[in-house]
């Protein structure tokens, strides 16, 4: 670890002087005066956040990706052997086998493609809602955005308490349904449903704060556009399909990929609600328990690896999409 520290920080001195020998011979080019003494302070002010940048981003990324050709076992840090794709191998294997990998990005892709609408219209929705002046609308703006600051542990652990399957101690919602007269549903348990109810609680738990993004680019549309479409004669509901949604759609995009790469890191909720099961297990839990529970780095270096490549491969076709669509 000292080495590949001393080798990032030698690559980074490296950038440091071609950045600042091309800074010369722009300023030369230009016939500009060039200040030495100034461009050592930019430098010197630069060079801390780019250390911790080293340290903390750049080095992990680089351990990991080199962790992932190689048989690394937490308890045996000093006998690390290199492999080549091994790990990759066995992991097509057991997802060929249907093994952990396969229910993994099977229940990943899952997420996404049902959290995805559910969260980021419920956000349009709100912000739409928000955007007029109305008595009370402080009061609902807190009340919606106060699920995004609470712990995912703790949400998720008051869910529990709400969908409780226990028998013996019915949760809120077979309370309900006791006194309505339904029989008690056993939620989380029944793999058929359990996702379900995950989207629902991590829709419910981030909508708030798209909302907060989208009530900021509503904030941005000129009110001239409304009053000349109102003058035309438009309705509220052409004005909002022909003005104030096609003016949000950098917005818009913006909230797609950040809840994009969010939804594909689900960990906590299947965690703390269910636990490791086939219809529960993602590739962030797959990693966590690969790697932290059974110990085996190299193992969980390489479904990260694969995972990596998995989101940004999606995120770069969402781009080109939505590139086509303007």
């Amino acid at each position: 670890m000292t080495t590949l520290t001393l080798i990032i920080y030698g690559i980074l001195i490296v950038i440091l002087t071609i950045a600042g020998t091309f800074d010369v011979i722009k300023a030369k080019k230009h016939h500009d005066r060039y200040k030495l003494k100034s461009s050592i302070y930019a430098y010197l002010i630069l060079l801390p956040i780019l250390m911790l940048i080293s340290i903390f981003v750049l080095q992990p990324i680089v351990m990991g990706l080199a962790f992932g050709f190689t048989d690394y076992y937490l308890l045996e840090p000093n006998n690390i052997r290199f492999i080549g794709v091994r790990n990759f191998m066995d992991l097509m294997d057991q997802y060929q086998a249907r093994g952990d990998i396969y229910h993994a990005f099977r229940n990943t892709i899952q997420f996404m493609v049902l959290v995805l609408p559910l969260q980021i219209g419920s956000a349009l929705g709100l912000a739409l809602i928000l955007n007029h002046a109305r008595k009370g609308n402080s009061y609902f703006k807190v009340a919606f955005f106060a699920p995004v600051v609470m712990s995912l542990t703790v949400v998720s652990i008051l869910w529990l308490q709400i969908l409780s399957p226990n028998q013996t101690q019915l949760g809120l919602m077979n309370t309900i349904f006791a006194l309505v007269g339904f029989p008690p549903s056993t939620f989380l348990l029944d793999g058929g449903v359990a996702m379900y109810w995950i989207v629902i609680i991590s829709a419910w738990q981030g909508a708030g704060f798209q909302m907060l993004i989208f009530l900021a680019g509503l904030k941005n549309i000129s009110l001239d556009m409304y009053d000349a479409a109102k003058i035309d004669g438009a309705d509220d509901f052409e004005i909002t399909r022909f003005i104030t949604l096609p003016q949000l759609k950098p917005t818009f995009v913006f909230v797609m990929f950040t809840t994009f790469i969010g939804a594909s890191k689900l960990l906590i909720q299947p965690m703390v609600m269910i636990g490791f099961k086939n219809y529960s297990m993602t590739l962030s839990y797959l990693i966590y328990r690969e790697g932290y529970q059974f110990r085996f780095v190299g193992y969980a270096s390489a479904i990260a690896l694969i995972v990596t490549i998995f989101v940004g491969t999606l995120v770069i076709l969402q781009r080109r999409a939505m590139k086509e669509v303007d």
